[in-house]
């Protein structure tokens, strides 16, 4: 079986992830992160939406990282991004960063808001 190395042309994938922290290549983010076209932005995480609704016209889904488990997204934060434009997936952090990572290798329209688990 042949490998082929991941390839990411849109953005910089999720490396890695522990208690409190993200590793994106060779930084640690400690808290919750924000990823986006651009890359990681400054966020408080949740309701915090402004950096997803600011760029509803660069983003088609939101992958939200609950933390370690799956949690609901209030229904107002929910009504928001979709009255932007912006798809909204909720599961567990850990699939999320998973999912990004594949939509980011795929060069979709993703974005990430993941809360740290543990």
């Amino acid at each position: 079986m042949r490998l082929n190395e991941a390839r990411f042309p849109a953005g910089q994938p999720v490396d890695g992830y522990g208690p409190g922290f993200f590793r994106l290549g060779e930084t640690r983010h400690d808290g919750p992160l924000a990823l986006l076209p651009e890359g990681v932005v400054p966020w408080a995480g949740l309701p915090d939406l402004a950096p997803f609704l600011s760029r509803a016209d660069q983003i088609d889904v939101l992958l939200v990282g609950m933390g370690a488990e799956i949690a609901p997204l209030p229904a107002a934060l929910r009504h928001a991004l979709e009255q932007a434009g912006i798809g909204v997936e909720l599961m567990a952090t850990p699939p999320a960063c998973r999912t990004y990572n594949v939509l980011l290798a795929e060069a979709r329209r993703v974005a990430l808001a993941a809360l740290p688990v543990g």
